[in-house]
């Protein structure tokens, strides 16, 4: 008969293990569970010297890591190529937006022009061409290929001046790019003159290296943390049920329950201190971040205002501005005249308006008198004129 399978009396702790050595990864197993199956845990110790925390095995950890290493590299060079579209991108989208005033020099027209045909020509050609997988399963599209696409190419001249001139453009909005990084990381910046923006700009790639590196030290070490935390949530079960269970101590021993009390009495406490700590902390976190967004706001009023008054001066040059000038004069004189005719004009009826009603009928008289008169003279000159 064959005898009975062993049970560890630990088994929880054995299985998890101390934090940095062999164990399985966290998993809640009492010995409830170990006694029911005692298979299935002798099955868990052979397998822990071979399985880290992340429940995989050392080959396949290994070749997870070269995998990600290789994905890392991949991913590195996809996104410097498509860094350098984007840049390409956002030229010609500059030059789409451009107004009649701000057109670009013939040069530079045929440097983009240049630019938009070999980008819509390589678009072309990566449609054209199918994959490795693909190539010689299914005929070409619209039974073209990439040697038909070559007599698009742009002239032999136009594309030497394209690859003479490219670099130098890519350098200057990859500077222009980085500077406008440089002033979200670090608004203090904007103060700074060309010479020191341009220092703190070879020094900022490493700053935000430094900073991703700590941000994943930090989920390490929490990673780290939740799995210590697993490893205590399985043992202190585990804990109480060997000092309360059955073949554990003398059964006359009283059932003692000191431990949940001194764990709930622990986390009632670590509840109090996090809440303090953080209300403490958060009135001048609030201050702080306050103060950052008053800032961030002036220093946002005051570009829009410079970019206001870079399109004023673009759009009105000197001369305009001296014609405008003149213009403004010629109006206000204008203006302060016709004030004045009509201040003159309401003196004159404030005057006729205090002599009273009686006055109204000196007027109407004056009026027939006038009116009378220019009849006459009227007449007098038809006279003078049959006279003649």
């Amino acid at each position: 008969m064959a005898a009975p399978t062993r049970v560890p009396e630990d088994v929880g702790a054995e299985l998890l293990g101390p934090a940095g050595g062999a164990c399985l990864p966290p998993c809640q197993l009492t010995e409830e569970d170990a006694s029911a199956h005692p298979g299935l845990t002798n099955l868990l110790l052979g397998l822990t010297p071979y399985l880290d925390l992340s429940g995989l095995s050392a080959p396949l950890a290994r070749q997870l890591e070269q995998a990600g290493k290789e994905l890392q590299l991949r991913r590195a060079a996809w996104l410097r190529w498509e860094a350098l579209h984007r840049l390409l991108q956002e030229a010609l989208m500059e030059q789409g937006a451009g107004t009649e005033d701000a057109s670009p020099a013939p040069p530079d027209r045929k440097f983009l022009e240049t630019l938009e045909q070999r980008l819509l020509l390589g678009e072309l050609s990566r449609i054209l061409e199918p994959g490795p997988s693909l190539r010689g399963s299914q005929p070409p599209l619209l039974g073209l290929g990439a040697p038909d696409l070559l007599a698009l190419l742009p002239p032999s001249q136009d594309l030497a001046r394209l690859q003479q001139r490219l670099p130098q453009e890519l350098e200057e909005r990859l500077r222009r790019k980085g500077l406008a990084l440089l002033s979200y990381h670090r608004p203090e910046s904007d103060r700074a003159g060309e010479t020191a923006r341009c220092a703190m700009l070879w020094t900022l790639a490493e700053g935000l290296a430094a900073e991703q590196r700590r941000r994943q030290a930090a989920r390490s070490r929490r990673r780290d943390l939740m799995g210590l935390l697993e490893r205590q949530r399985a043992a202190y079960p585990q804990v109480w049920a060997g000092r309360g269970g059955v073949g554990r101590g003398h059964p006359s021993e009283p059932l003692s329950p000191s431990l949940p009390q001194v764990l709930l009495h622990c986390l009632g406490l670590l509840q109090r201190l996090a809440q303090e700590h953080r209300l403490g902390t958060q009135a001048a976190l609030d201050r702080l971040n306050t103060h950052y967004l008053e800032v961030k706001c002036s220093a946002m009023f005051l570009k829009i205002r410079l970019e206001e008054l870079s399109v004023l001066v673009d759009t009105y040059s000197p001369e305009k501005v001296e014609v405008h000038r003149a213009i403004r004069a010629s109006l206000q004189g204008a203006v302060q005249q016709q004030e004045q005719e009509l201040a003159t004009a309401r003196k004159i009826l404030a005057a006729y308006e205090s002599l009273g009603p009686e006055f109204e009928g000196l007027v109407q008289e004056y009026a027939q008198l006038c009116g009378s008169i220019e009849n006459k003279r009227w007449a007098l000159q038809e006279f003078s004129k049959g006279c003649h």
